[in-house]
């Protein structure tokens, strides 16, 4: 007696009933391609991009798809890459500064993800790049700023202030980068990707040691509770396992609370947020009573402006900084505190 085979027993059928498309050869399932945007975060992944730029770029290159109609970029070129910086910088009025990273997103993908070049944009029209002085505080004003300030947060102004460090240089600030006995400070991973070396201030030697014996002894107290890891940079992790939990690594820092992992129910401590020394520095501007705008990058540019008042060389004080280029250090040249670049106003010798 013939039997009828079963429907399950036909491999079409059998992926059917699985959920997937049917196809006369089963061997053609293959997964689908990565969305772009996915591409995009991989590449900047791949060639250790901050996770902020990581965020920025992925939102510029929404904004362009989005801006032409949800076209796909590969379909797209100097046209319309010309028509979206345009539109940014006549209808948007963004500043040159914005217009250029949403270039340089958009570049990003064109290179690394859609393996194109762009060429030349034609009539691009360009933001207007205004010429601006930073923003300057006098010793004293420092002084006075300094003074409404107290715990980390004194110490974190005074290191900006002292180091000429970035507010990001100095929350990533970890252990082992600070060096009591020869007086330096080891900035990893800065803007650039570079490292370099400043100073660490004497002033603040008795105050920082004070401060990183309390942040042991917090340390010491989450590893008895099991837990005292910090995030490691790039693959280090995975290459020294137990690097996360060691004294060296830990923020200079720390956070208050700890961070949980929902999925690994790991804790850990992460740096302070920028936010919270930001509008604590806001607040003791204000106590100060200072007519300026100034930020916690007001410090970095008093710190250079400052050294160069007191006579050292250009090319010491853009090592210090970490600029590649000179000219970007001899803005500072130009807000010194002696008036019209050192000429004596007339009206002072009436």
């Amino acid at each position: 007696m013939n039997v009828a085979a079963a429907p399950y027993d036909d491999p079409a059928m059998v992926h059917a009933k699985s959920g997937y498309a049917v196809h006369e050869n089963p061997a053609r399932y293959e997964p689908s391609p990565p969305r772009l945007l996915d591409q995009v975060r991989a590449a900047l992944r791949a060639r250790h991009y901050r996770p902020r730029t990581e965020a920025t770029y992925l939102a510029w290159i929404r904004r362009f798809i989005l801006f032409h109609k949800k076209r796909h970029p590969s379909e797209m070129g100097e046209a319309e890459i010309n028509a979206f910086l345009t539109h940014l910088a006549v209808e948007g009025g963004v500043s040159a500064s914005t217009q250029t990273q949403a270039l340089s997103a958009i570049l990003f993908l064109y290179r690394h993800v859609l393996d194109r070049e762009i060429g030349e944009l034609g009539n691009l029209v360009r933001a207007r790049r205004p010429k601006r002085l930073p923003i300057v505080m006098s010793r004293d004003e420092v002084r006075a700023v300094l003074a409404k300030l107290d715990g980390y947060t004194w110490l974190a102004a005074s290191l900006m202030y002292g180091a000429g460090l970035r507010l990001s240089e100095c929350l990533c600030l970890r252990v082992q980068e600070v060096d009591f006995e020869r007086g330096e400070i080891t900035v990893r991973d800065g803007k650039g990707g570079k490292d370099r070396l400043t100073m660490l201030p004497e002033s603040v030697k008795m105050r920082l040691r004070d401060h990183l014996r309390e942040v042991l002894e917090i340390h010491e107290q989450d590893r008895l509770d099991g837990w005292g890891r910090v995030d490691l940079p790039e693959a280090l992790a995975r290459k020294y396992p137990n690097a996360s939990s060691e004294w060296r690594w830990q923020w200079v820092f720390p956070q208050r609370g700890r961070w949980k992992n929902r999925n690994s129910h790991q804790e850990g401590r992460h740096h302070i947020d920028a936010s919270i020394i930001q509008k604590t520095f806001k607040v003791a501007v204000d106590k100060a009573g200072l007519s300026k705008r100034a930020t916690c990058h007001t410090l970095r540019h008093s710190f250079a402006t400052h050294l160069i008042e007191d006579g050292y060389d250009i090319r010491t004080v853009q090592e210090l900084l970490g600029h590649t280029d000179v000219r970007t250090t001899m803005v500072y040249t130009h807000v010194l505190n002696r008036g019209g670049r050192g000429v004596r106003s007339p009206a002072d010798k009436l």
